[in-house]
C-alpha cells in the first residue's frame, strides 16, 4: 500500500530483534539493560502522533498526561496476506485481539488497572505487540510526557515522579533516546532534550525528532534547517523531521494512509525542506527505516557486552546461591540430621577461629602490638620524672633527720605502684576491643549457616553474647588480679640483676641528668634511676605477654569450647520445627535466585548460539 510506513527489511535483520525480544521474554531485562529505543518528549510534543504513524493504530490521546505507564510498542512485520492482530500484556494479564479500533481502549484499560482511574502514573510496563504486514520491524518504549504543572487530581510532585520514571529508562547505556521536539518551540529550552543531555552528554545515544513543521512562523525555516543539519545542538545520531496527523486531521477523519501521503508531499514540495527530503531526513517512513537500522546496529554492537554481563551475573548468582541450601527436610529424622550438619559446620568454623586457622589472629595481633606500644611509651621519658616526683613527695612528707638521697624501699614501691596503676585502664580497654573483634568473627561464622533460620540464629546469637559476657567478666577479674600482683613489686634477683646490667651497658649517666635528686651525684642518679628502670622493664615484659594470653585464653579459646559444647547440646534439646523454621524472606530469596539462574543460563545458551 503506497504511502504507508513500510520498510522491507532484509531477512538478516529480523533475527536480532527476535533475539532481544526472546531475552526480554525470559525476563533478562530484570537483571541487566537490553538494547532499546525510548521515546521521550514534553507534553503535546507530537509524541503520540509519531507513534501512531509508525504503528498504524490509534493510541490514547488528549490533554495532560496521556501515557501514564511505560508502553513497550513491539511492531512485527508479517508476510502478506496474514491478518492483523495485536497482543497486550501487563501484570500477568495477556489478551489477543484482531480489531485495530480496540487498541486505544485496551491501552487505556491497562493503564487504569495499573495506575488507577484518574491522572496518576505507574512505572509498571505495558507490552503492546502489533503483528501486521503494514508495519516495520521495530521496538519502542513510549514514556509519559514531561509535565511541569500538576492538573486537578494529580499530586504536587507529579513532574518529579515522571522525571524519575523517564530517567530510569534513558540513563541505561543500552538505550537509544528518541527525543521528540515541536518545531515551533525553542529546542534549547525543551525539558526532554535537557534530560537526554544529562544522561548522554556527548549525544551518542540520542536522536532528535522535530514535529509539527507546518506550525512554524514564516521566516524561521532556516532555524529548523540549522537544527536538522546538526548545527545548533549537535547529536551523533543527528535529527529528522516529520509531519504526522494533527488533531484537526483526526477530527476530519483523515486516515493514517492518507496522512502519510500528505506528509511526503509536504516535504518533497516544500521551498526549504525539499532538500532534507532528498537527503532522507524527513517523513515518518524514512524515520522508521533509520530507527530500525539504528536499533539493529545498536543490538549488534551491544551483543558481546550483553553476553559478558549475562556471564558475570550468572556467576555472581551461582555464588550467592551457595549461601542457600535446599531447605530442611520435612520428616523429623531428616530435620534432625539437617540440624546436626548445620551445627557441626558452625562449630567447625568456631574451632578453626580458636586454632588460628582464620584471619582473626591477624586482627588480634595488631591489637596486642598496640598494647605493647602503649607499654613502651609509658617507659620514657616519664619514668625519671615519676621517680623525682615521688621522692620529692616522700621527702616532703616523711624525711626528718635523714640526709638527702637516703630514702627507704617504700619510695621504690610507691614509684612502681604509681606507674603500673596507670596501665590498668589501657589493659581493660584492649580487653573491650578484643571482645568486640572476637564477637564479630563468631557472628560472621554463624550468619552464612543460620541466616535463613531466624529462630536458630537468635538462639546462637544469645549463646555467643552470654558466653562472651561471662568470659569477659572472668578475664577482667584476672587482669585486675595481675595488676594487684604487680603492686607487690617482686621478681627473681637474677632476673633483676640481669636486666639492670643490660641497662647499665646500654645507657650512660648522661641519660639520667634530668633526675635532679637533692644530694646525689650524677653517678648516684644513674644508679638510683636505673634500678627503677630495670624493674619497670620487667613489669612491662610481664604485662606485654600476660594480658594478651589471659584475653586469648578466656575470650577466644574457652569461649569457643563453651560455645561448641552448648551448640551441640541443642541437638537433643530443641523443637526442630521451631528452630528450623525459615524466615519469611528466605524461601522467597532462594526461589528468586533460582529463577534468575535459570533465565540467565537460558540467555547464556541462546547468546552463545547467536555469537558462535
Amino acid at each position: 500500500m503506497e504511502g504507508l510506513v513500510h520498510t522491507h527489511l532484509n531477512d538478516q535483520i529480523r533475527p536480532y530483534l527476535d533475539l532481544i525480544d526472546s531475552l526480554r521474554l525470559m525476563g533478562i531485562d530484570q537483571d541487566l539493560p537490553l538494547p532499546a529505543i525510548a521515546v521521550i518528549g514534553d507534553q503535546s510534543s507530537g509524541k503520540s502522533s509519531l507513534l501512531e504513524a509508525l504503528s498504524g493504530v490509534a493510541l490514547p490521546r488528549g490533554s495532560g498526561i496521556v501515557t501514564r505507564c511505560p508502553l513497550m510498542l513491539k511492531l512485527r512485520k508479517l508476510k502478506g496476506g496474514v491478518q492483523w492482530r495485536a497482543i497486550i500484556s501487563f501484570s500477568g494479564t495477556r489478551k489477543e485481539f484482531t480489531d485495530k479500533s480496540q487498541v486505544e481502549e485496551q491501552v487505556k484499560t491497562a493503564q487504569n488497572e495499573l495506575a488507577g482511574d484518574g491522572v496518576g502514573i505507574c512505572d509498571e510496563l505495558i507490552s503492546l505487540e502489533i503483528l501486521s504486514p503494514d508495519v516495520c520491524d521495530l521496538t519502542l518504549i513510549d514514556l509519559p510526557g514531561i509535565a511541569r504543572v500538576p492538573v486537578k487530581g494529580q499530586p504536587e510532585d507529579i513532574g518529579d515522579q515522571i522525571q524519575v520514571l523517564i530517567r530510569r529508562f534513558i540513563e541505561k547505556s543500552a538505550t537509544i533516546n528518541l527525543v521528540v521536539v515541536p518545531c515551533n518551540v525553542d529546542i534549547a529550552t525543551t525539558e526532554a532534550l535537557k534530560m537526554a543531555q544529562e544522561v548522554d552528554p556527548d549525544g551518542k545515544r540520542t536522536l532528535g525528532i522535530l514535529t509539527k513543521p507546518d506550525l512554524i512562523d514564516h521566516g524561521t525555516e532556516q532555524n529548523i534547517l540549522d537544527i536538522v543539519n546538526n548545527q545548533v545542538i549537535p547529536l551523533s545520531k543527528g535529527y529528522m523531521i516529520v509531519k504526522c496527523r494533527g488533531q484537526q486531521q483526526i477530527q476530519d477523519g483523515i486516515p493514517l494512509e492518507e496522512a502519510t501521503r500528505m506528509e511526503r508531499d509536504f516535504f518533497s514540495q516544500h521551498e526549504y525542506f525539499s532538500g532534507l527530503f532528498t537527503e532522507g531526513k524527513t517523513t515518518t517512513q524514512s524515520l522508521a527505516t533509520k530507527l530500525t537500522q539504528e536499533l539493529v546496529r545498536h543490538i549488534k554492537d551491544s551483543l558481546p557486552t550483553v553476553s559478558d554481563k549475562v556471564r558475570d551475573e550468572l556467576f555472581a548468582s551461582k555464588k550467592q546461591m551457595t549461601q542457600y541450601t535446599e531447605g530442611p527436610p520435612t520428616d523429623a529424622p531428616g530435620r534432625k540430621r539437617y540440624l546436626v550438619d548445620a551445627i557441626f559446620r558452625f562449630t567447625s568454623q568456631i574451632n578453626n577461629l580458636a586454632a588460628g586457622e582464620d584471619n582473626l589472629h591477624v586482627a588480634l595481633r595488631s591489637h596486642f602490638e598496640k598494647w605493647l606500644d602503649d607499654l613502651e611509651r609509658s617507659q620514657q621519658p616519664s619514668v625519671s620524672k615519676e621517680i623525682l616526683d615521688v621522692v620529692k613527695q616522700y621527702d616532703k612528707k616523711h624525711r626528718g633527720r635523714e640526709l638527702p638521697g637516703f630514702s627507704d624501699y617504700k619510695v621504690f614501691e610507691m614509684v612502681v605502684q604509681k606507674l603500673v596503676k596507670k596501665l590498668q585502664d589501657n589493659a581493660l580497654y584492649i580487653l573491650g576491643v578484643i571482645r568486640e573483634t572476637v564477637h564479630k568473627h563468631f557472628v560472621n561464622a554463624a550468619d552464612p549457616i543460620f541466616s535463613n533460620y531466624p529462630n536458630l540464629r537468635c538462639v546462637t546469637m544469645n549463646m555467643i553474647d552470654k558466653i562472651q559476657s561471662r568470659q569477659e567478666v572472668k578475664v577482667e577479674e584476672r587482669i585486675k588480679e595481675q595488676f594487684e600482683m604487680e603492686a607487690l613489686v617482686y621478681t627473681q634477683d637474677k632476673t633483676f640483676l640481669k636486666t639492670l646490667k643490660g641497662l647499665s651497658e646500654d645507657n650512660s649517666p648522661e641519660e639520667f641528668h634530668e633526675c635532679e635528686i637533692p644530694g646525689t651525684s650524677k653517678d648516684d642518679r644513674f644508679k638510683y634511676t636505673g634500678m627503677f628502670k630495670a624493674y619497670y622493664e620487667i613489669v612491662i615484659q610481664r604485662l606485654a605477654d600476660q594480658v594478651p594470653m589471659l584475653i586469648q585464653l578466656f575470650l577466644l579459646k574457652q569461649s569457643a569450647q563453651l560455645l561448641c559444647t552448648e551448640m551441640l547440646s541443642l541437638i537433643d534439646g530443641v523443637d526442630l520445627d521451631k528452630v528450623l523454621s525459615e524466615g519469611s524472606d528466605a524461601g522467597r530469596r532462594r526461589n528468586e535466585l533460582q529463577s534468575r539462574i535459570e533465565r540467565l543460563s537460558l540467555a547464556q545458551e541462546k547468546l552463545s548460539q547467536e555469537l558462535s
